[in-house]
């Protein structure tokens, strides 16, 4: 990332020119379950941008977006042009007294932590990936957890938005407050997002208290532990009755972070060196991966205080395919024994943890969590393994509890059935006709969850 005390080195300015660009090659995201062949395009100013969109609605093609490629869904994926949004993240402006960050949307989370704590700011809340670009994961309503805290598109106020047509909206509260409700988790289905301006706050640390708790006992004290905590979480550990607690409190107090030594042994040698050892061998033969995976040493109670970037996320390098659902916060309890007991009825392991968290509600007007306080439940599987009647025995639980799927984790929904659970659903299909007459935008996601253009 490039900040805004210097220009790109070899950047175009901002005439309009031609973007980089390369012939047509196959893309694939992160997990590597999704690919498509296009003409990528590596725009580093916003005219360039606008040419892209405008050429290719005189042209009659289509353009989608990428950023880190951390969406497990076809969401991204076009067969005509694809705008590849890594060389175009700089910081724009850094307002201190008000804590907002100006950046392109290319701009990676975690490089936007690194930029902003030298000047006394962070993020509210982060997921436990933070890789993703500040546009993917604005888009797909990205979240962490605490019972407090919205998503990752509640800290967003304000947008450049480039419509179908290659035109650009200025969008806030102020301006377009329908536009600004719709735009900040659109799934990319309203235009290219050029900007975002980020809500920050004081820099802070994280009180983390990581420790093996009894699943049953989570669950009883469920309330108590998000009540009691700024942020909580679990991991239950399929095929056993434990479950990994994670307690997070903030502070100013000084930084006892864990040592370098037990950083790696926990974070790179057992989570993913070990870890990825043990899904290799089980997809090979799974007897013998479940023995391997018994015998990655437990950590036990783990305590440490550090800036809070370094605590929200941590590294995940074994690659995963992954569903994640979001239900009334007060249905959280009754999913997860649920997901329990299909996990017991499958006729195979399951090697990967079951994610919960929480988050508060908000007004973005398709926001998983829009309209209520949310818990959230994750399931995820090695890649490469076969996922498909776990996963949808799962969604089946989740849709009996008015659950509504992560944008950007896989899912079997269409547009006729996500349409209820929304009650904006309308007025934001008028945004989008509005926004992307000619269907610029459109991709076979869109159609399937977003229904015809127009339509």
């Amino acid at each position: 990332m490039t900040t805004d005390e210097g220009p790109r080195e070899g950047a175009l300015g901002a005439s309009g020119d031609a973007p980089h660009g390369e012939r047509v090659r196959t893309w694939s995201n992160w997990a590597g379950n999704q690919s498509c062949r296009a003409e990528v395009l590596h725009p580093t100013t916003e005219p360039e941008l606008c040419r892209i969109v405008a050429d290719a609605a005189a042209a009659g093609r289509t353009v989608r977006a990428f950023g880190a490629g951390h969406s497990f869904t076809d969401v991204a994926l076009s067969d005509a042009v694809l705008v590849d949004l890594s060389g175009y993240d700089r910081i724009l402006g850094v307002d201190r007294e008000a804590c907002t960050v100006t950046v392109q949307s290319g701009a990676r989370l975690h490089d936007l932590s690194l930029a902003m704590w030298p000047r006394g700011l962070a993020f509210t809340n982060l997921g436990d990936i933070d890789v993703q670009s500040i546009a993917g994961a604005t888009a797909t309503a990205t979240h962490g957890t605490g019972m407090r805290f919205g998503n990752i598109s509640t800290a967003v106020v304000g947008l450049r938005v480039i419509d179908g047509l290659g035109a650009v909206h200025e969008v806030d509260a102020r301006t377009e407050p329908d536009l600004f409700a719709a735009a900040r988790a659109s799934i990319g289905a309203l235009g290219l997002v050029s900007t975002v301006t980020v809500q920050l706050e004081p820099a802070f640390h994280l009180h983390a208290v990581h420790e093996p708790r009894r699943v049953d006992e989570v669950l009883e004290r469920f309330g108590e532990l998000v009540r009691d905590n700024d942020h909580f979480e679990f991991f239950w550990v399929p095929g056993t009755r434990w479950s990994i607690t994670k307690r997070h409190r903030r502070n100013h107090e000084p930084v006892a972070p864990r040592s370098r030594r037990d950083e790696l042994l926990q974070s790179e040698l057992y989570d993913n060196v070990l870890f990825g050892l043990a899904n290799r061998v089980g997809r090979w033969r799974p007897a013998l991966g479940r023995e391997v995976a018994k015998r990655i040493p437990s950590p036990g109670r783990v305590e440490f205080n550090d800036r809070c970037y370094r605590v929200f996320a941590s590294p995940r390098r074994v690659r995963f395919v992954e569903m994640e659902y979001a239900v009334p916060v007060e249905a959280t309890v009754e999913a997860v024994q649920r997901v329990r007991a299909h996990v017991a009825s499958l006729g195979y392991p399951v090697s990967f943890p079951v994610e919960v968290r929480v988050s508060r509600g908000d007004d973005i007007t398709l926001s998983t969590a829009s309209g209520r306080d949310t818990g959230w439940i994750a399931v995820h599987m090695y890649r490469g393994l076969p996922y498909e009647e776990y996963f949808r025995g799962v969604e089946s639980i989740m849709r009996d509890l008015d659950g509504r799927p992560h944008w950007g984790k896989l899912h079997w929904r269409t547009a006729a059935d996500l349409a209820p659970a929304y009650p904006g659903w309308d007025d934001f299909q008028e945004l989008r006709a509005r926004m992307d007459p000619l269907g610029v935008f459109q991709n076979a996601a869109m159609t399937r969850v977003l229904g015809p253009l127009g339509g």
